[in-house]
């Protein structure tokens, strides 16, 4: 069943607007995850997909990447933001207590 009435379900239509997007839309429906290895290196899941990069068809995985000081830029920045999500999480014990003091 459909869920939202006005997003259009017809491949061609999708196909058209896939192909006619701006290069900030098309940057994120042109991404994939990384390969297990990549991922432990730069602890980030996926990234767009760039013209020298090389990736697995069959499983749609970047395995290699091709850095230059943007992409560096764009793999420390997700990394960061990963690190402080892990930092955060559930209230500790010490930390109630001294709220309801």
């Amino acid at each position: 069943m459909k869920f939202n009435p006005f997003v259009t379900s017809d491949r061609s239509k999708n196909r058209k607007r896939h192909f006619n997007a701006p290069s900030h839309i098309r940057r994120k429906i042109m991404s994939s995850p990384l390969s297990k290895e990549l991922r432990q290196k730069y602890t980030v899941r996926s990234t767009p997909i760039r013209k020298d990069g090389e990736v697995q068809v069959v499983k749609v995985v970047i395995t290699r990447l091709k850095l230059d000081k943007d992409r560096k830029k764009t793999l420390e920045r997700k990394a960061k933001s990963r690190q402080v999500g892990k930092e955060k999480g559930k209230y500790k014990e010490e930390t109630i207590e001294k709220m309801r003091e």
